[in-house]
């Protein structure tokens, strides 16, 4: 390789790695749900409750106390196998429809170099919970933790740095 080759190749390489990001800093994005996110993440949620109510005849109301059980009794019955992804996020969303409403924090699109991903987000914090796979991602490599774990490990995160109200 001669010295001009040599030096066009030193030249091309400097340019390209001089347009990528420094290490460490990933870019993130994060946004409001688009109403397309929103009609998916219903079209779950009434799927699971579709398949809740035929076989066990209840619902959802948004409780801890009755969802969590809920959630676990579907994958007990292995009415949603681990196998069953979509299914399994679905189940996901409630949990994180139930953290929400439990910890103050809103549904989000979280967008980094990985991917894109439907979070919950603590107000306006860099704190954010993935309820969407929290039991997927368990349960594809057999991992039986019990919805009621995830979700107190969900809440023990977040807790610490919820802002405490007066007289708590």
């Amino acid at each position: 390789m001669n010295v001009l080759t040599r030096l066009c190749l030193v030249i091309i390489a400097t340019l390209l790695f001089s347009s990528l990001p420094a290490a460490g800093q990933d870019q993130l994005r994060i946004s409001e749900l688009t109403p397309l996110d929103r009609q998916y993440m219903q079209r779950q949620r009434d799927a699971i409750e579709s398949l809740a109510r035929r076989h066990t005849g209840s619902g959802f109301d948004g409780s801890p106390a009755n969802d969590i059980p809920l959630l676990q009794r579907l994958l007990d019955e292995r009415r949603v196998r681990p196998e069953q992804t979509e299914e399994l996020q679905a189940m996901g969303i409630l949990l994180g429809d139930v953290l929400a409403r439990e910890l103050d924090m809103h549904w989000v699109i979280y967008e980094d170099p990985v991917g894109r991903s439907r979070a919950l987000r603590y107000r306006e914090t860099d704190n954010y919970l993935f309820p969407a796979t929290m039991i997927s991602r368990r349960r594809a490599v057999g991992n039986d933790r019990p919805v009621q774990e995830i979700y107190d490990k969900a809440i023990d995160l977040i807790e610490p740095i919820r802002e405490k109200r007066p007289f708590q």
